[in-house]
């Protein structure tokens, strides 16, 4: 039985049998005008919270401890609220006419008043303007996303000053460090460390990874196009991460997946297409290294002076705080100019992201065809993958995102020297030179966060996710017809993993004769939640890890970063080499035999999914309350591993636990106008709503539900 959330002329909203919102508009005006209505209805806390954390003003709004004014420094130091507002200026009259009727709905809900836990912390509440929506644009292309790109060129460089050698970063990340200068990067003074100063590098000295691909007709029961899209984000959070919702006028429809605070359908179906979408990790975050000295950075043989940005942060019943950052056209200086010293400016180009972003989302409910989808996706100011297909029975692929120009040598991985212009962006890539593709031979497109730069006249991935995700939905896909989308779902849910596949290859004929040993023999690489062969596997592949990076540093980023969760591949570069500078005097294999048999011994005696219990905890009022509350649900058990394509990996970044899962799962034949999901919670955020968490049950047991443009 459906029940009204909304009634007026022009616009009825009611929800569907699964508490999904069903928005029938009279025109798209309305249409956008309801999805505004639903987002601040369902999850206004989320919405809200996310804007005062963006703003850096959890201090002023909510909390004013010690740990909120690190949060608001870190969110005042990128100054994405500082800049929104010239781009929404910049709107075609119709997109801002669509972004204002987005607002007024958002505004109308609040205005019969904000979520109770805000009004309990004593948050003032202001209107929703389009300059917060082009924020949040800003946070979901850069948190957990192109952050991880900033922390791994970082991490280089803090290699570098523990010892590492060219050799031994060339072997991580082969080919792509460009003209590295040793001594500049060896010169720089570092604010806040990725890794602990006191953890040394080797024995001897981290919200949207993802799957999503499309299938040709040819290759399917239909004949029409399949789209299947997973992306794997943090789960172990209430509400979940997206939205969705089913959009309706008297032309057109659309059924999707949104997030509160942005108007559109960020991967959906509508009447003629649909597009999925996972984050591309091509390299958007440069550093440049500032010589400084009395405020001033060297500049082509002149001392210029930085900008400084004065930011005062109010502090709930402490006295505000005043922090001063210095800018220049290379971003935000990590370091104080005033003292002598060399620093790092840090820039990422999706921080000018805007007006072209909020218009591409909202362009695409008009578009009709796979080749006008990729146009359109393609001036996003954010990096993603997007894949499509049509009713016309076209399947595409296209990278978005503001990809640098930089001079020849330079890779864009490494910091180069600040006070020669010739080292600056010079502008950026015409969409039509990124990775795309349409209607390959082979069927099918499958991108899993891997290596796509082969696509493109240019090639703006420096360091990726493995391919080995990718590699298994393609093997997968090859060679089969008669594809439905129970298949879709199958491989959706694969526990399968290619690098255990490879690694086992090395390993199986160096074990020992024990009982351990013998049942990691027999292990068929599958991450399901009753594997002990999985158990065994990690043990011993984290005892490689040990062995060869050293074990304080590998602890450290396994236990406390996400940069292994990221970037494992690099490292299985050294792993899987046959001899290594990583490896010292001691071959490959008598490594691998030594290390099996100390970790064989060492694990634990126990399955997979013991050790893959999460709780999915409130985003406001996690853990602080009693469980019988309700506001945290579980532990549920996630299995999978780092390279399945069911991803399952749990891990504690800047203190707290994180994990990576299909936080949604869609898939759509062309041929019927439905959409199979599943969402890990709900569509409310209501903690006493039954859509709370109404869908997690489905999710657990790898479900769907069959959402329709009409009932």
């Amino acid at each position: 039985m459906s029940k009204r959330i909304l009634q007026e002329p022009g616009l009825e909203i009611v929800r569907d049998a699964h508490g999904v919102p069903r928005i029938v508009a009279e025109d798209e005006v309305a249409a956008y005008r309801g999805l505004g209505y639903c987002h601040a209805h369902d999850r206004g806390l989320q919405m809200l919270l996310m804007r005062v954390l963006g703003q850096g003003r959890l201090s002023e709004q909510l909390d004013g401890s010690a740990n909120s004014l690190k949060i608001d420094l870190f969110f005042r130091r990128l100054n994405w609220s500082g800049g929104a507002s010239r781009p929404s200026e910049s709107l075609t009259s119709t997109s801002r006419t669509l972004v204002d009727a987005y607002c007024e709905g958002v505004n109308r809900r609040f205005a019969k008043g904000v979520p109770w836990e805000l009004r309990l912390a004593g948050y003032r509440h202001e209107i929703w303007r389009p300059e917060d929506s082009i924020l949040l644009i800003r946070m979901v292309g850069y948190l957990t996303l192109a952050q991880s790109q900033g922390e791994i060129e970082r991490l280089i460089v803090e290699m570098v000053q523990a010892g590492v050698d060219a050799e031994g970063l060339g072997e991580l990340f082969p080919g792509r460090l460009g003209d590295i200068n040793l001594d500049l990067v060896r010169s720089v003074t570092l604010g806040e460390r990725l890794v602990p100063a006191d953890v040394r590098w080797g024995a001897g000295a981290r919200f949207m990874a993802s799957n999503n691909w499309v299938v040709a007709g040819r290759h399917t029961a239909s004949g029409q196009p399949l789209l299947a899209n997973d992306p794997h984000l943090e789960a172990n959070r209430l509400p979940a991460v997206w939205y969705e919702a089913i959009l309706s006028t008297p032309d057109r429809w659309g059924i999707g997946a949104s997030m509160p605070g942005l108007p559109g359908l960020l991967i959906a179906r509508t009447t003629d297409l649909a597009w999925g979408a996972t984050y591309t990790f091509a390299d958007t975050v440069d550093s440049w290294v500032e010589e400084c000295r009395d405020g001033a950075f060297l500049r082509e043989g002149r001392w210029e002076g930085f900008g400084q940005r004065r930011e005062v942060i109010a502090r709930k019943g402490h006295t505000a705080h005043e922090a001063i950052f210095f800018e220049n056209s290379h971003g935000v200086l990590d370091g104080d100019p005033r003292v002598p010293g060399r620093y790092l400016a840090t820039r990422w180009s999706g921080a000018e992201a805007g007006a072209g972003s909020l218009e591409a989302f909202l362009s695409m409910w008009r578009a009709e065809t796979v080749e006008q989808g990729m146009q359109r996706l393609g001036r996003l100011e954010v990096s993603f993958n997007w894949v499509l297909a049509d009713r016309q029975g076209a399947i595409g692929y296209q990278m978005s995102g503001l990809c640098p120009k930089r001079r020849e040598g330079v890779s864009g991985l490494v910091p180069v020297e600040g006070w020669d212009p010739a080292n600056d962006w010079r502008g950026f890539h015409d969409p039509g030179d990124l990775p795309k593709l349409m209607n390959p031979d082979c069927g099918f497109i499958v991108t899993a966060n891997d290596d796509l730069n082969r696509h493109g006249h240019v090639h703006p991935i420096t360091v990726s996710m493995g391919s080995y995700r990718a590699d298994r939905i393609a093997d997968r896909l090859t060679g089969r017809t008669g594809l439905t989308p129970l298949d879709m779902g199958e491989i959706q849910q694969d526990l399968y993993s290619m690098q255990a596949e490879r690694f086992m290859k090395i390993l199986a004929p160096l074990l020992p004769e024990t009982a351990r040993a013998d049942l990691l023999r027999r292990w068929d690489c599958r991450y399901d939640a009753n594997s002990r062969g999985a158990v065994l596997f990690e043990a011993v592949y984290r005892g490689l890890r040990r062995a060869v990076f050293g074990p304080a540093i590998v602890d450290h980023l396994l236990d406390q970063a996400g940069v292994f969760a990221d970037f494992y591949a690099a490292f299985d570069n050294v792993l899987l080499a046959d001899r290594s500078v990583w490896f010292g005097d001691v071959a490959r294999d008598d490594l691998y035999r030594r290390v099996q048999t100390e970790a064989l011994e060492a694990a634990p005696d126990r399955v997979w999914g013991d050790s893959q219990g999460v709780v999915l905890s409130h985003m406001l009022l996690g853990g602080k309350l009693p469980r019988f509350l309700g506001f945290d649900r579980g532990p549920i058990t996630l299995p999978g591993g780092r390279a399945t394509p069911q991803q399952g990996q749990i891990y504690r970044s800047a203190g707290r636990t994180t994990s990576f899962v299909p936080s949604y799962r869609m898939i759509t034949d062309l041929a019927r106008a439905e959409v199979l999901t599943a969402l890990v919670g709900g569509p409310s955020d209501r903690r006493g709503s039954r859509y709370y968490c109404s869908d997690l049950a489905t999710w657990l047991a790898g479900g769907y539900k069959v959402l329709t443009p009409r009932e």
